[in-house]
């Protein structure tokens, strides 16, 4: 028997007032850029999917940005190669699952929160992975309460956010699918195969409604700790995202995730804080590439990723820095700590590394002297 399981909230949580919200440290998608959303609804006159907010052509528009006839602006949310983007909007307008797949900072998690906020006006049907993620957050458990007390029903089911995307005909978000066991992953493989998910206990299932979908991202450095079977990997469409390509793309994404953080903290704008943040990305690109970028010297490469997310997150403190501990102007002794900290994250070998980087390029750069200083100052 098929039947539609209501995914019924659970009834000691307590919903947010309006207040509440704009509080939020970090607003979902959603209800962060809500007006760009609405404006996109309102002028958007092209094919939608079924129980799709926008049409695949205005979710393009709202992550990659532009400007719309009556003038509103839609800030870009990636900044990429817009073919990506097309591909991961078009494999969602399909009855493919779609994997997210990059290396550590490349927004995996940042564009799936936000194709599910455009897509289906819901970001947080969500199972994060981890080592430790149980079958039942992929599935359904149960309210143990009512469970010993009546027995198997519906009323003791507790819906997975899988479950409710299904029921619901919305997208759900499986973070980090690599980090969660083998045995669990492939849960996923009825249902996104057959588009089921049965209930063996009431004989039942519930069957996937019209606008389900499922975006899955995974760290392509975790390969081999949980990798995916070949049965699961057929039922995703994979788009790998890249690094950015240059410097200056780079640095246009750390600015603008800066800016954004920043004004949530409420922390003052930086003038001329470009050329800190420039800085900061030219280190990391050298370290993660193993050369220069006049491609003149080698230099080793530590331990760590280095991404984007977290030259993001040595430019925030510094500006926290600057902001309350200096004279509002992000400089170089404000970012000099957070860069040790990303470098360095095996004390032996990659202290190793930043000194050597530092005393044959840094020292050398026309230009850096104060940010040699005082990268000394804090490596010594």
């Amino acid at each position: 028997m098929s039947v539609s399981v209501d995914p019924t909230a659970d009834p000691t949580s307590v919903e947010p007032s309006g207040n509440e919200s704009a509080e939020a440290l970090r607003p979902h998608a959603e209800d962060a850029f809500a007006d760009e959303l609405a404006a996109l609804a309102a002028q958007d006159d092209r094919p939608r999917p079924a129980r799709w907010k926008l049409s695949p052509w205005a979710v393009a528009t709202y992550l990659l940005g532009g400007v719309l006839a009556d003038g509103t602006v839609i800030s870009p949310k990636y900044v990429g190669p817009r073919r990506i983007v097309e591909v991961a909007v078009s494999t969602l307008a399909t009855d493919r699952a779609l994997l997210l797949l990059g290396v550590p900072g490349t927004a995996k998690t940042w564009v799936s929160e936000h194709l599910a906020a455009a897509v289906s006006g819901d970001s947080t049907l969500l199972v994060q992975g981890t080592a430790g993620t149980p079958e039942e957050a992929i599935r359904y458990g149960w309210n143990y309460a009512q469970l010993l007390a009546h027995g198997p029903s519906r009323d003791a089911l507790v819906p997975s956010p899988v479950m409710r995307a299904m029921a619901e005909g919305a997208t759900v978000r499986v973070e980090e699918l690599t980090r969660i066991p083998a045995d669990v992953q492939d849960t996923l493989i009825t249902i996104l195969s057959e588009k089921t998910l049965p209930i063996p206990e009431l004989g039942q299932e519930v069957l996937a409604v019209r606008g389900f979908s499922l975006i899955a991202t995974a760290n392509d450095r975790d390969r081999g700790v949980n990798e995916l079977s070949s049965a699961l990997r057929r039922r995703f469409n994979t788009v790998v995202l890249p690094l950015p390509e240059s410097v200056e793309a780079e640095v246009d994404i750390v600015a603008r995730r800066v800016d954004q953080i920043g004004r949530s903290l409420d922390l003052p704008a930086a003038p001329d804080g470009i050329d800190e943040i420039r800085r900061v990305v030219t280190v990391f690109r050298e370290l993660r590439a193993g050369v220069t970028s006049d491609g003149r010297t080698k230099v080793k490469s530590p331990s760590g990723t280095l991404s984007t997310a977290e030259a993001i997150s040595v430019v925030t403190g510094g500006l926290a820095l600057a902001a309350h501990f200096g004279d509002g102007v992000l400089r170089a002794g404000d970012v000099a700590a957070g860069i040790l900290g990303a470098v360095v994250r095996d004390p032996a070998a990659d202290r190793v590394v930043w000194q050597e980087y530092l005393e044959a390029v840094v020292r050398e750069r026309a230009g850096w002297t104060d940010f040699y200083r005082a990268c000394r100052e804090v490596s010594a």
